[in-house]
């Protein structure tokens, strides 16, 4: 059996995508469920839907006239690469967060992260997201569950709208400064070498989350000053 990596933390902040939950999921099922609904939301008149299409369109350099079904096009030209597009992912969220409450698509984790999130959650551990998705998708991934409605042990939500992109130290700066909590007592799980880095340049504790089968599977994650563990039963949470 793997050996425990303990760590003392206030805080535990997650990644999603490849951390918690399987990216192919991800890219697949929910990025086919939003695909073909993009152009009817770009349609509606809606605060956040016209300053994403508005960002969307700079993003993509198209014309400011361009019709739904061109910024549509855009947007899933975004969606092949997986570009992680902040107007892309409030657009995303929104039509996830319909799909979720209507019962036609539902979220993915891995076993053992419920358990250990829910574990830490009892002992006082403050549980807190941080994902490229919009917040708008992550609390309904998280009521949605399989292994049942884990929104409610989360007390905070970030995404690169209002913190920051994930690459980038000030981003993991404005979110402990959010949660005040001291960096060196705040804990970052992510699959991410990139985002390892960034979090441990803003003073953060990271473990790496190094799991077979996912994009980032098998990185140096101690060159970029993370231990990995393929699980979160490796990792043992105490404040």
């Amino acid at each position: 059996m793997p050996a425990t990596i303990p760590v003392t933390a206030d805080a535990v902040v997650i990644d999603l995508e490849g951390t918690t939950s399987a990216a192919g999921f991800i890219l697949g099922d929910l990025y086919d469920y939003a695909r073909p609904r993009l152009e009817e939301v770009l349609g509606r008149d809606d605060g956040p839907v016209r300053e994403a299409r508005r960002q969307a369109i700079a993003e993509s350099g198209i014309a400011e006239d361009a019709s739904d079904a061109e910024v549509a096009d855009a947007l899933r030209a975004l969606m092949a690469s997986d570009v992680k597009s902040t107007p892309l992912k409030t657009l995303q969220g929104i039509i996830w967060a319909e799909g979720f409450a209507a019962g036609e698509i539902t979220s993915h984790f891995f076993d053992d992260a419920p358990p250990r999130l829910r574990a830490w959650h009892e002992r006082g551990i403050r549980l807190a997201v941080y994902s490229s998705g919009s917040v708008t998708s992550q609390k309904p991934w998280f009521r949605h569950a399989p292994q049942g409605d884990l929104s409610a042990i989360v007390e905070a939500w970030f995404d690169t709208a209002n913190a920051g992109p994930k690459k980038e130290p000030a981003s993991y700066e404005r979110i402990a400064e959010a949660l005040g909590t001291d960096p060196d007592r705040t804990l970052f799980l992510t699959d991410h070498p990139e985002e390892v880095a960034a979090a441990r340049a803003a003073g953060w504790q990271v473990v790496a989350l190094d799991r077979e089968g996912e994009p980032w599977a098998g990185s140096d994650f101690a060159a970029a000053g993370a231990p990995a563990v393929a699980s979160f039963d490796e990792i043992e949470v105490a404040s």
